[in-house]
This record gives structure tokens, sequence and C-alpha cells, in this order.
């Protein structure tokens, strides 16, 4: 089954998070304890975004990736927000914001994508 979401069909909590840039509460999100087979995409866009092969337990309440899919898959940003330096991560394709990245996560990269469930779909048949 292929997940086919538009910008149009996103809930209001997709778009608070992904447009607003607002964060989900941890350990609320759907994906944060899945371990299903397959490849999180946009909620708004169907991009791909992580392979679940990336996935790992951070116990930080959001779904956590060492990788992101491809190397041109999402878009870092500097975000100083709410007094904190971070990088924010965003879809490459439509811009929306998805959570941020880390560099205390596993090797062989260090890195750990924080990312809001409510800003992916995890589509299995990929």
């Amino acid at each position: 089954m292929t997940i086919k979401k538009s910008l149009n069909a996103i809930t209001a909590l997709q778009h608070n998070i992904c447009w607003n840039k607002a964060t989900e509460a941890p350990f609320t999100g759907q994906y944060n304890n899945c371990t299903t087979v397959g490849v999180y995409v946009c909620a708004c866009c169907n991009n791909p975004l992580f392979n679940s092969k990336q996935k790992f337990d951070s116990g930080s309440g959001w779904p956590s990736f060492w990788a992101s899919m491809t190397a041109t898959s999402v878009k870092e940003n500097s975000d100083t927000n709410h007094g904190m330096q971070r990088i924010e991560v965003c879809c490459q394709t439509c811009k929306a914001h998805l959570g941020h990245v880390f560099n205390d996560g596993p090797q062989p990269t260090g890195l750990r994508y924080c990312i809001n469930s409510a800003a992916l779909l995890l589509d299995e048949s990929l």
C-alpha cells in the first residue's frame, strides 16, 4: 500500500507541527515505539525521509534515526528559538518542519534525528 497524502489532507496537529514549528509531547507520537519495517515519508508531500533500518530507541520520547534516507532527503537549518542553539530538520521537498538533529546518537554517524511522529507517515510498501 502506497500512502498518498496532500497538503490539504493534513490534520490540525500535523499543520501545527509542520508549518508552525510546534512539537508534539514526548512519548505521545504514533511512531515513537514503532518497529514496523518501511520508509518514513513526509506527511505533507510524501517525500521519503528516513528508513526504519536507521531508527533506534533514544529514550527521548520521539522517533529517532541515526541517518536520513539520502543526503538530500532533509534540509538542516540553524534554530536559535527558545534560547537554544539547535539544528532544525525540514523536508527538502516542501520545507515542512520535522524536528531537530543532535550529535549524541549512535554510530556509525553519531547523529540523532529527533522527529515528530505527526510530521511522518510510514509506508510499509517501500
